[in-house]
């Protein structure tokens, strides 16, 4: 097993690298951050020649890129051109994303995996076709107009939840977000594990408990549940960082300062530092949660042996 993480773990380094190395390029080639400051007019030569030196926009591409990298393992993941620091961004914005974050996966668990077993142990009946519909349903409709449609329902006509979640962002205030967050992901989980326990309910070992006389709770918990997990663990960690990047809309309909807000912002004002610091972060968080279900999968079905 740690032969295997270290072996993971030094294949992330050129992964990390080129990934970092193409949101550089797409974002400093294909916009001039330089226009994005001066908004509708053109700049003067003089002062767009200025702010080129002052950000290093001037330098060759791949010079910029290797300076930035310097930066990023000192520490320092440049200054925005409102002349904040992007960390200091990132220290405001990442624990708002990672409580949102946590209550979507969360909602995942606990409501996906539950359906999916419940369907999945009553395949074909009413049941199952309730909640396949339902999911289907969800998976159709697009999160903006769940978010604004649940922010009308609870929060402005019946006044359970605030409309907007306050600066404080406490997990209360998040239970209506992480669920519009998590929505389309949750049908997912439903629909996968459902499948998997469906399929795995078949299979001679789950026959074998029964047939032993197990406790049909244990023969779902300790044999059935495990192994039909692994696809909905996989699918759950790459969901990790495509759920921190992907809550733009859910921050906006909410008020929520995150990183989906930082994103918009720095993508709207043109601000490269601020969006390839949050995606270099944020590629970061992927790497690191894919190593996590990897090792995990070692821990679901004991046959799995990493060398």
């Amino acid at each position: 097993m740690g032969r295997y993480a270290i072996r993971r773990l030094l294949q992330m380094i050129p992964v990390f690298f080129g990934a970092t190395l193409l949101i550089f390029l797409m974002v400093n080639v294909m916009g001039d951050p330089v226009a994005g400051l001066c908004g509708d007019r053109e700049c003067d030569p003089a002062t767009a020649a200025r702010l080129r030196s002052e950000f290093g926009l001037d330098q060759p591409v791949w010079q910029q890129y290797a300076t930035y990298m310097g930066n990023v393992f000192s520490g320092d993941f440049g200054t925005a051109f409102n002349g904040q620091k992007v960390t200091e961004l990132m220290g405001s914005a990442f624990p708002v994303t990672i409580r949102l974050t946590l209550v979507a996966i969360v909602f995942e668990v606990v409501i996906g995996i539950s359906l999916g077993v419940l369907t999945g142990l009553r395949r074909g009946r009413p049941a199952d076709t309730g909640v396949l519909l339902m999911t289907l349903v969800v998976i159709s409709i697009p999160t903006f107009v769940t978010g604004l449609l649940l922010q009308l329902l609870l929060g402005v006509k019946w006044g359970v939840v605030k409309p907007a979640v306050s600066s404080a962002a406490t997990v209360d205030e998040l239970l209506v977000p992480g669920l519009v967050l998590a929505s389309v992901s949750l049908a997912y989980v439903t629909r996968l594990t459902r499948t998997s326990v469906a399929e795995n309910s078949r299979a001679d070992y789950v026959r074998t408990a029964v047939a032993k006389g197990l406790p049909r709770r244990r023969v779902v918990s300790r044999h059935l549940l495990r192994n039909s997990l692994i696809p909905v663990v996989t699918f759950i960690g790459t969901d990790v960082g495509a759920l921190m990047g992907g809550a733009i809309v859910t921050e906006r309909i909410f008020n929520i300062h995150g990183v989906g807000y930082q994103l918009y912002q720095g993508i709207l004002r043109q601000s490269s530092q601020t969006v390839v610091g949050f995606v270099t972060v944020l590629v970061l968080v992927f790497l690191l949660a894919n190593l996590l279900v990897d090792l995990l999968y070692a821990v679901l079905d004991p046959r799995i042996r990493y060398a």
